[in-house]
């Protein structure tokens, strides 16, 4: 299953990027993403973690959630490049990941550092390591909003 799931997902961002649809570059597609879903299920990595499938829709609406947190970030960074007397502001914080599996920590991380004007600097267990650029940005993941959509994401997964 989620070796067919895997084939499909590469199909369609392999057509999505391609942007040509002649019956040759299809095939190549076609061809291509067979191997690497082929490769990835002898190497075990097709795996709960590797090709997490088991979150179903939600991953979706939290993939719409963190495109808008994206924008606002892009935002506040744009700000500090045009005004960096007024919104520079850089720090080095922590804050906790409430995420009981590995996948939801490094969803979490990963969210962080997705979001401009942060970055994971260390996740060791429960605790993240932040750098932020601005006091809007920190106060985005010291709020806890991403941390509290990420575990409301692996519940049950």
């Amino acid at each position: 299953m989620r070796t067919a799931s895997l084939f499909l997902v590469l199909l369609a961002v392999w057509l999505l990027l391609s942007g040509i649809y002649t019956p040759l570059l299809i095939g190549f597609g076609v061809v291509s993403c067979a191997l690497v879903a082929f490769i990835a299920r002898r190497m075990d990595v097709a795996d709960r973690e590797g090709h997490p499938i088991h979150l179903g829709p939600r991953i979706i609406t939290y993939w719409f959630w963190l495109v808008v947190e994206i924008i606002k970030a892009n935002v506040d960074v744009a700000k500090c490049v045009l005004m960096p007397k007024t919104y520079l502001r850089p720090s080095m914080f922590t804050t906790k990941a409430t995420q009981k599996s590995d996948l939801g920590k490094v969803i979490y991380a990963n969210s962080i550092t997705l979001t401009p004007g942060t970055v994971t600097v260390d996740l060791d267990d429960d605790v993240v390591l932040v750098h932020a650029l601005t006091t809007g940005s920190a106060d985005g993941v010291k709020s806890g909003e991403m941390d509290r959509r990420v575990t409301e994401l692996m519940r049950e997964a």
